[in-house]
Formats: C-alpha cells, sequence, structure tokens
C-alpha cells in the first residue's frame, strides 16, 4: 500500500513568495479587523507579509491563507505588547495654551512670566522652596516633603501661603 495514512500530518513545503499577492486581500481585511483602521491595517500587512519574505517558510499542505493569518496576528500581537511598553500621549484638554517660548513673538507674555518669577523669588526661602518644587517642578505633596526634609501638612501650609504671598505682589 502506497501513500499517506488517512490519519498522517499533510507533507510540509516551502512557502512560494509569488504567491503571497493572491492573499493580500483577506489579509488586509483581516487586519483591518484587527486593528480598526485602514492605515494600521496596511502598516500590518506590509510588516506581516516583511517577515514571512526574510527567511523560507515551510507550510503543511496548500494551507499558505492559514500561516498567512497566524503570522498575522502573532504579528499584530507582538505590535500591541510593544506599544504597551512605550510612553502614551494624550490630547491636552480644550483651552490649554502652550507655553511660547519665544519671547520675542509675545513680548506681554515674557513679561507677564517674569513678573511672577519675580514674585516667586521675594518669597522667604521655605515658602519659595516649597512653591518651585510644587508649582514650577511639579512634585507631589509626598515628593516635596521628602525633598525638602518636612512633612506633608507642612508643605500644603507653606504652598498655600506661598501662592497667596505670590498673588499678593502681583495684585501690587
Amino acid at each position: 500500500m502506497t501513500g499517506a495514512s488517512p490519519g498522517a500530518a499533510p507533507a510540509q513545503r516551502l512557502l512560494d513568495p509569488s504567491s503571497l499577492g493572491d492573499h493580500l486581500d483577506r489579509l488586509y481585511r483581516a487586519a483591518w479587523g484587527l486593528c480598526g483602521s485602514r492605515e494600521d491595517a496596511e502598516d500590518l500587512v506590509q510588516e506581516t507579509i516583511e517577515k514571512v519574505l526574510r527567511k523560507p517558510r515551510m507550510v503543511r499542505g496548500h494551507d499558505d491563507l492559514g500561516y498567512l493569518m497566524r503570522a498575522l496576528r502573532n504579528t499584530f500581537h507582538s505590535r500591541h505588547r510593544t506599544s504597551l511598553r512605550r510612553p502614551q500621549t494624550a490630547d491636552l484638554p480644550e483651552g490649554v495654551e502652550l507655553p511660547d517660548h519665544r519671547a520675542g513673538t509675545r513680548p506681554d507674555r515674557a513679561y507677564e512670566a517674569r513678573e511672577v518669577f519675580e514674585a516667586i523669588a521675594a518669597l522667604p526661602p521655605a515658602f519659595r522652596e516649597t512653591l518651585v518644587a510644587v508649582d514650577v517642578a511639579g512634585l507631589f505633596y509626598a515628593e516635596t516633603a521628602v525633598a525638602l526634609g518636612t512633612r506633608e501638612g507642612t508643605v500644603m501650609s507653606r504652598l498655600y501661603r506661598a501662592r497667596q504671598g505670590v498673588a499678593r505682589s502681583l495684585a501690587a
């Protein structure tokens, strides 16, 4: 008796790179379903095809599409895991103005900033250090307390008094 037995695994063969174009439409639709956007789907299909073409691949029987779908899915999950490890950006809330570091284009803003920093510099050292740590450097109260060697309650009261001092100085 010759030939393969009914329970035997199909023979493996080398994936034909010239046949990949036959599956692009189906891969693209699957990628679009995974990604949710056309642009990301195009990138995903391109990355998947590039990985498959990088080295010879063995497939079972005539299951090119099945192999490519698994490769697409694995590439998608790898990209997703990688993106989770990268810092995420967020949109700014409406109405937020970014600081303009070009003082020549906004002299009124540069003058206001100079006034604010002069008012901060005029504060007593303990109040100034607290205000700079929280409002300028962006530290949390607990971080400021550790950095200044004081308690968190002291940070809050100094910060309140420092802000009041700056407000009084600017109002004058």
